[in-house]
């Protein structure tokens, strides 16, 4: 198994759980962040197991983008972590295995697009999910993507052009996730649930999931083709570079278009 700085990954019987580690930044996928995912992902596909839970260490699930690293990055540079991010939310898909999103706390942006992607998902009551980059500088094309086929048309617009957070009883509504849970009673939850996910054959399991992806994507491709190549090349106009700036350096942002 890899060595990992970002990440924890943990076997327990049937089932690897796989937790962002990076707490003092609040989960944000920086390139190093992302490229370990997709390692253990890819890992966990590899191997026997039936369930993959993706979790949070720390008081979020996961912020999204890390910022410092997006902003460091030309048009080229972003271009290829986005590329890297569709790449670890496309395998996530693809793998055989059952993989369900333990949410804590806030999952924002591609944090949000994380528990989209995943085939299952249960939330605490304290979670909340958003959008934000419809209130800042740089538009959540890419996260808006698997949002979109989890939520539909209306709720998405909803999410991505306020870029407010929703708590868990309106995810749950809304479809975002499937469970809704007390704080203390998560584990308990995600467990039942993979448990309940998990079960029958394992090859039956691994073609359905497939099957099942590979006829409500179809549009999915494109659709990303084109949110990557906007989202990239969004990144370098004035209004995210200030947000981010402002962000970065705990600021109230000046906007000027």
């Amino acid at each position: 198994m890899a060595e990992y700085e970002h990440i924890l990954v943990k076997r327990e019987e049937d089932t690897i759980t796989i937790t962002m580690n990076r707490a003092a930044r609040r989960n944000s996928l920086s390139d190093q962040h992302l490229a370990e995912l997709l390692v253990a992902f890819l890992e966990a596909g590899d191997s026997d197991a039936t369930g993959v839970v993706l979790a949070g260490a720390g008081p979020v699930f996961s912020a999204g983008h890390d910022f410092a690293d997006v902003s460091s990055r030309d048009l080229m540079g972003v271009r290829e972590l986005l590329q890297l991010c569709t790449e670890l939310m496309a395998t996530m898909q693809s793998i055989p295995q059952v993989v369900i999103a333990r949410v804590h706390g806030l999952a924002t942006a591609a944090g949000c697009q994380l528990v989209a992607s995943c085939d299952l998902a249960v939330a605490a009551e304290s979670a909340g999910f958003a959008l934000p980059g419809g209130k800042g500088g740089w538009f959540c094309h890419t996260p808006a993507v698997p949002v979109a086929r989890a939520v539909g048309r209306k709720r998405l617009m909803e999410l991505a052009l306020t870029g407010d957070v929703i708590d868990a009883a309106t995810a749950l509504d809304w479809g975002m996730v499937n469970r809704v849970v007390p704080d203390a009673e998560l584990d308990t939850a995600v467990a039942d649930l993979l448990a309940r996910a998990t079960r029958g054959s394992r090859a039956s399991k691994a073609l359905g999931k497939q099957t099942l992806y590979a006829q409500l994507d179809r549009p999915e491709k494109d659709a990303y083709a084109l949110a990557l190549e906007v989202m990239a090349a969004a990144s370098q106009l004035p209004g995210a570079r200030e947000g981010m700036a402002a962000f970065l350096e705990k600021r109230a942002p000046e906007w000027t278009d």
